[in-house]
């Protein structure tokens, strides 16, 4: 079986990996999702058990017989916005004591019983989204059809909490920008004595509808969505405090002025809540009363650019201080109790949880490279991981799982930690039949981290035609110490290129400050920082023909990529651009206005940054490809593009992908390589 085939198959050789880890409160136990192979796309969850280091089964969905083809529409875009591959269990909740797993499956609700692995489907007439345990087991609420309910674990004493009020009132769900911007992917929440739930009310009346089609199927009918689209009215998210006999009321802030809610954290401490204003320069930490509603400020950060969320984000320690990050200068800081806990040059990335009086987060001195750091209040700031790599963890009851990846080798490793013994969760993911060989260093004035890779047979001497792999944008990374990031990127190198990736301004890692260099101009930067990395590699690497250079990308990159072709045609001479945002306009409000700030104030800023005036400009062989049931950057940005390049006579490609939403769907995704190699061969051939 050839890379492309195997990588559709494997789903970027992640099947078999396990995730979707959880602790059990005292630690001796983790829960986890992992495939029974590297080829298989049904997740099941195991049981690992910490002092005896053993695993077991308890759930492979097909013995349950579901029907996962009648997902609803709400968890068909959950696992879009978590990028969750395969099907099986994605997600799961449980207890605090792991007594009771709660999961969908189909839309269906599952229980799963940890101790004995015996496990039901509970009756609630299907369409089950995000369901979990109350803290002692004994319930379990759910979202279906717009209104949350709860149910017992034995199945009876079913009742609805909050049902929608409106035709386009929701509870339960975080909205569109919350789920793809904010990283708040949920929207209810337990109080710890399991006696109140917070929900949120989402009501999206005054949100702009668009719609997607399988335009392949003409019977399908077009799905509509509620869109708001940079510069447009969002939702109106408020937050309500429902007892479970029945008494509700809502939390109380400026929401005229603070419209995002961005966090909530809900512990033996209290109710927490994280608001953000339109400008996204302020972001308030409130203190909420449940029994009134009344909330008070406990803490304000304000940034002329925007402030940043970081996951995680709030949470608080057993005594209460509040555990948020500041930024100060040209790092992201931890702060616990109101006072930075951090060095300067190590920056926050995550906050991956609160242990007792210990505190888990991701942060890095090297923008490349992600290590977890554990802090308390004796010891300070400690780093559990490396020498080197990318890794990831939680922690909970004593236990770490650390998650790990490195630039030696493809394998990613899960290990378990509890008082100073350390065993593995193993693996079953298929090794891929490339070995990326990067070549990481630092390009130009502002050490732009930048990898090569060449291919495999490659003879000092021979010139290769250049392919730039970037991301290239805010949020996204591309060259970091993992060889598993590079599969692609090398079968690619091993067609005959020579790979360059670039991380220019505006990517993360690096501090506040080199992030918010792009703010109301995120694309010449990015350009001209891919241009800097092309030289420097082809210095470091002689072989680099630049007179053939391509340039491929998706989402932000495939934009980075149109626009590489339409304004720099003397440094790039053909490109591939994936699901390119082309019209500003028509991205969502709080990802758009982060950057570039609200379209009636900056205007210039939109158009500068859009790229379908620059139609008349095209001279270079260009490859359009969009899912055209994307609902995160609509096929409209490229369908827009492609017209505006017929009417000024531009000769072009579009590969429309009728199944495909913002991820490639299997069916495609081994298709599409070939035929990007086909255009980019064709189009850098010598002597065109």
């Amino acid at each position: 079986m050839d890379f492309p085939e195997l990588r559709a198959r494997t789903r970027g050789f992640t099947l078999g990996l396990p995730g979707r880890f959880a602790i059990s409160g005292d630690g001796r136990q983790v829960l986890f999702t992992r495939a029974r192979a590297g080829d298989d796309p049904v997740a099941c969850l195991w049981a690992y058990d910490v002092e005896a280091a053993r695993e077991r089964l308890l759930l492979d969905p097909a013995d349950l017989g579901v029907d996962e083809s009648a997902l609803p529409p709400a968890e068909q875009r959950q696992r879009e916005r978590t990028r969750q591959t395969g099907g099986g269990v994605t997600a799961f909740a449980t207890d605090r004591a792991q007594s009771v797993v709660a999961l969908a499956l189909g839309g269906q609700l599952v229980v799963v019983s940890p101790a004995d692995g015996a496990a039901r489907t509970l009756e609630t007439g299907g369409g089950v989204v995000d369901p979990h345990p109350d803290p002692s087991g004994r319930l379990i609420g759910y979202v279906r059809d717009g209104g949350l309910h709860l149910i017992g674990v034995d199945g009876t004493g079913h009742r609805t909490l909050a049902e929608p009020d409106g035709p386009a009132v929701g509870y339960g769900l975080p909205e569109h920008v919350a789920g793809e911007s904010m990283h708040r992917t949920r929207g209810w929440w337990w109080s710890p004595d399991g006696r109140r739930v917070a929900v949120a009310r989402v009501d999206e009346s005054r949100v702009q509808v668009w719609h997607i089609a399988n335009l392949a199927d003409p019977l399908a009918a077009p799905v509509a969505l509620r869109y708001p689209g940079a510069g447009t009215t969002n939702a109106d998210v408020s937050l309500h405090v429902v007892d479970l006999d029945g008494g509700r009321v809502e939390v109380a802030w400026d929401r005229a002025a603070y419209e995002y809610l961005s966090g909530v954290a809900w512990d033996g401490t209290g109710l927490t809540i994280a608001v953000q204003n339109r400008a996204q320069t302020i972001v308030r930490v409130l203190r909420a009363d449940p029994a009134t509603g009344a909330t008070a400020v406990e803490h304000e950060q304000h940034d002329p650019a925007w402030v940043e969320l970081v996951p995680g984000t709030p949470a608080r320690t057993p005594e209460g201080a509040l555990v948020w990050t500041d930024d100060r200068d040209e790092t992201r800081h931890l702060l616990v109790g109101g006072e930075p806990v951090t060095p300067p040059g190590l920056q926050v990335r995550a906050l991956l949880g609160v242990d007792g009086d210990a505190v888990l987060f991701a942060g890095s001195t090297d923008p490349t490279e992600r290590h977890v750091w554990l802090w308390t209040a004796a010891a300070g700031a400690q780093c559990l991981t490396g020498p080197g790599g990318v890794h990831d963890g939680l922690r909970a009851g004593g236990t770490t799982v650390l998650v790990s990846r490195s630039v030696t080798e493809q394998e990613t490793r899960a290990t378990v930690a509890r008082n100073g013994s350390t065993s593995p969760i193993a693996s079953h993911a298929r090794t891929a039949p490339v070995t990326p060989r990067p070549d990481l260093f630092e390009a130009g004035e502002l050490r732009l981290r930048t990898v090569v890779l060449l291919p495999a047979d490659h003879r000092p001497g021979t010139p290769l035609p250049v392919l730039l792999d970037p991301y290239g944008g805010p949020a996204g990374q591309r060259v970091i110490a993992a060889q598993s990031a590079y599969l692609t990127a090398q079968w690619f190198a091993d067609q005959g290129f020579a790979v360059v990736v670039v991380d220019g301004r505006g990517t993360p890692g690096r501090g506040p400050r080199w992030e918010k260099t792009v703010h109301l101009d995120f694309g010449a930067a990015a350009l001209e920082d891919q241009i800097t990395g092309l030289h420097a590699a082809a210095e470091r690497h002689p072989d680099l023909d630049l007179t053939r250079v391509g340039i491929r990308g998706w989402s932000y990159g495939g934009y980075l990529a149109a626009r590489a072709v339409l304004r720099r045609p003397d440094v790039f001479h053909a490109a591939v651009a994936g699901a390119p945002v082309t019209d500003q306009r028509l991205y969502d409000t709080h990802w758009q206005e982060r950057f570039l700030g609200h379209p009636d104030e900056n205007a210039e800023a939109y158009d500068r940054d859009s790229l379908l005036a620059d139609a008349p400009l095209l001279r270079r062989p260009l490859l359009l490809v969009h899912g055209l049931l994307d609902d995160n950057v609509h096929p409209a940005h490229t369908l827009k593009l492609s017209a505006a390049l017929q009417a000024a006579g531009r000769p072009h490609q579009v590969l429309a992908l009728p199944t495909s939403s913002h991820m490639v769907d299997a069916d495609h995704s081994a298709r599409l390589l070939e035929a990007e190699v086909d255009f980019l061969r064709d189009a850098l051939r010598p002597g065109r």
